[in-house]
């Protein structure tokens, strides 16, 4: 099991599962699936208001999903603490391109030129950090989900607007990295 827990999973194992996920829940009868929605289960389990976006029965709708996202954090603390080293695999071509943007160091999980505390105080870490989480949080709320959401449940349910927001994010993908990030790096 610790083999298991502690290296990548194939793409022929991974693929699958996650695409097994929609059909689970399709048949308990639940349709939404996602991350973006959990902080409005928690703001109304742990914060009884008169608003009323955040007056309904979270219990019966978001319940799973705030496990799920508890076990996403478990899953990441355990495989922090516990899972061995994992090195990121970048191609020569993505290196000598990232470095030409000014990032050098590839040892962890992001960049350090970017991530750490002392580049926030910085323009660009400031402005991919604090500017860029801010954006994807208004484009998740704007979209009405996430990318998993829409591109796997949203997509397997046949659901117009999914398709339109993954083409969407996709696009702004594309955009970000070959013109905004070469401006603020």
């Amino acid at each position: 099991m610790v083999a298991l827990a502690s290296t990548p999973w194939p793409w022929y194992v991974a693929g699958p599962a996650i695409g097994l996920f929609v059909p689970a829940l399709l048949i308990i009868g639940n349709r939404l699936f996602g991350v973006s929605s959990n902080l409005r289960h928690l703001c109304s389990a742990l914060l009884p208001t008169r608003i009323e976006y955040l007056r309904y029965d979270w219990k019966g709708t978001g319940l799973w999903n705030l496990l799920f996202v508890a076990g996403i954090a478990l899953g990441g603390f355990l495989a922090s603490h516990f899972g061995g080293s994992h090195d990121i695999q970048i191609s020569e071509p993505t290196r000598l391109a990232l470095a030409s943007l000014g990032i050098h160091d590839f040892t962890g999980l992001a960049p350090r030129e970017v991530f750490t505390w002392s580049a926030l105080l910085t323009l660009k870490g400031f402005v991919s950090v604090v500017v860029g989480g801010f954006l994807v949080g208004f484009g998740t709320a704007y979209a009405g989900g996430c990318t998993s959401g829409h591109a796997i449940a949203g997509l397997a349910d046949l659901q117009l607007p999914s398709l339109i927001a993954v083409v969407g994010f996709f696009a702004g993908g594309l955009i970000a990295t070959y013109f905004v990030l070469p401006l603020i790096l």
